[in-house]
């Protein structure tokens, strides 16, 4: 059994942790007898992922990764261990995901001799408009 990431990426759930804690908030007479949260431990560096991967994950500056480069979440949204279970696969998947995406370098380009006229001449004709707001001298009129 693993879990998927992409079609050619999965992670084995050996390498992946899981600890039941007791859920923290309301929840009435079950609170403090049933550890339904769940906190999973994940080691990127010692993991069967990509090298890739390994390394974008390592550069994001996110809380839930530690220094040593172990992805720690805590799902306690609902109230079955098994529900919490899924929900912190599902946000390390996620997590895993959005560190694999590479951004477009942006290419920087140069205004068109046009539109640096069209400015210009906006600017010119804004400060006219202003200037014309200034006091009437009755003498001249």
């Amino acid at each position: 059994m693993s879990l998927k990431i992409s079609n050619q990426v999965s992670i084995p759930l050996a390498e992946i942790q899981f600890q039941a804690i007791r859920a923290q908030g309301a929840g009435g007479q079950n609170v403090n007898k049933v550890s339904s949260a769940v906190h999973l431990r994940f080691d990127v560096v010692a993991s069967s992922l990509p090298e890739t991967y390994k390394e974008s994950l390592t550069k994001i500056n996110d809380q839930r990764i530690t220094s040593d480069g172990i992805i720690i979440i805590k799902a306690q949204r609902f109230r079955s261990q098994e529900k919490n279970r899924g929900d912190a696969l599902d946000r390390l998947s996620e997590l895993i995901r959005a560190a694999s995406v590479t951004r477009q370098r942006r290419k920087p380009t140069k205004p068109t001799r046009s539109s640096q006229r069209k400015r210009v001449d906006s600017k010119t004709k804004r400060g006219q408009l202003k200037s014309g707001r200034g006091r009437v001298d009755s003498a001249n009129l």
